[in-house]
C-alpha cells in the first residue's frame, strides 16, 4: 500500500518551517508530508530577513501554478493543507478537482467575498525592498499572533516571519473582474473531494466573519464542505501554542471522510 501524500502550502509572511510540527504529526500518523516553499525561498525565515528578494516579483498567478504542478506530480493524489493565501490555493485546486482532499485555514477570501480592510490601521508594513513587504516583530504579535503572549510571538516572529511580495498581496486585495483567474474556487462543484474550512474566531487579518462567508458560498454544492471554528485563536493558529488542536482536528476530519494514510491504490 501507498502513503497518502499530503502537501503543506504556507501563506504570506511566513516561511514553509511554519508546517514542521504538523509534517512530523502527519508523519507519525502514517502519512507522506510535503511542506514545498515559494519559488525562490530561502532556507530558513532568517536568512529572507536577512538577504531579501529572491522572491521580490512573485505574483498570485505563478504562485498557484508553482504548487498546481507539485500537487500533480504525484501519482496518488495527496491532500492539500493551505494556510491563509495556500488555503485560497488549496480551494481554487480542489474546485478544479486536483487534489484528493483538501483544508483551507483562515484561508484569503475567495472571489465573490470581500478581503478585509487593513488590519494593519494607521501603521504600514515595511519595505524590505520596492517590492517586498514585510511587518515588524510588533506588528506580527499584533496582527498575526495577537492571542500569544510577547515572548512567544518574538519566537515565532523570529522562527517563521519573512518578507511577503507586495505583488501577491496586490493580487490578494483587486476586487470584482480585476482579481485573478487563481484567486477564483468552483464553488459549485459536486464532482470534486471534500472540502474543510478552519477559522480562529480572534483572527485580525482574516476574520472569522470572512472564513463564514466563503463557507456560505459553497451551500450550493453537494461536495463534502465543512467549517471548524476555533475559539481564543489568531491567525497564527498553524504555529502558536494551540495548533496540535488544529491539526488533530484535520487528521480527524479525514478520517472521517474516508481518507487514510495508507491507500491500496498505486
Amino acid at each position: 500500500m501507498d502513503r497518502t501524500p499530503v502537501v503543506f502550502i504556507h501563506g504570506a509572511w511566513m516561511h514553509a518551517l511554519s508546517w514542521e510540527a504538523w509534517a512530523k504529526r502527519f508523519a507519525r500518523r502514517g502519512f507522506l508530508p510535503f511542506a514545498p516553499g515559494w519559488p525562490g525561498e530561502q532556507a530558513t525565515a532568517y536568512d529572507e530577513r536577512r538577504r531579501p528578494g529572491t522572491f521580490a516579483d512573485l505574483g498570485l498567478d505563478a504562485l498557484t501554478d508553482h504548487y498546481t504542478a507539485i500537487v500533480r506530480s504525484f501519482d496518488l493524489a495527496p491532500v492539500i493543507v493551505g494556510h491563509s493565501v495556500g488555503g485560497l490555493i488549496a480551494q481554487h485546486l480542489i474546485g478544479l478537482d486536483i487534489g484528493r482532499a483538501a483544508v483551507a485555514i483562515a484561508p484569503a477570501p475567495i472571489t465573490g467575498v470581500p478581503f478585509p480592510a487593513n488590519p494593519l490601521g494607521s501603521t504600514s508594513p515595511s519595505d524590505a525592498g520596492d517590492h517586498l513587504v514585510l511587518l515588524s516583530a510588533e506588528q506580527f504579535h499584533r496582527v498575526l499572533a495577537n492571542t500569544e503572549d510577547e515572548e512567544q510571538a518574538h519566537r515565532l516572529f523570529e522562527r517563521y516571519a519573512l518578507p511577503a511580495p507586495r505583488r501577491v498581496l496586490t493580487d490578494l486585495c483587486r476586487a470584482g473582474a480585476a482579481r485573478s483567474s487563481r484567486a477564483r474556487a468552483d464553488t459549485g462543484s459536486a464532482g470534486r473531494g471534500p472540502l474543510l474550512l478552519v477559522s480562529g474566531q480572534e483572527d485580525r487579518l482574516v476574520p472569522d466573519s470572512v472564513t463564514r462567508a466563503v463557507y456560505k458560498q459553497y451551500g450550493d454544492s453537494t461536495a463534502v464542505t465543512d467549517l471548524k471554528q476555533f475559539p481564543d485563536r489568531g491567525h497564527s493558529l498553524v504555529i502558536d501554542s494551540g495548533w496540535r488542536q488544529v491539526a488533530d482536528h484535520v487528521l480527524g476530519w479525514l478520517e472521517a471522510n474516508g481518507i487514510r494514510a495508507h491507500s491500496a491504490e498505486g
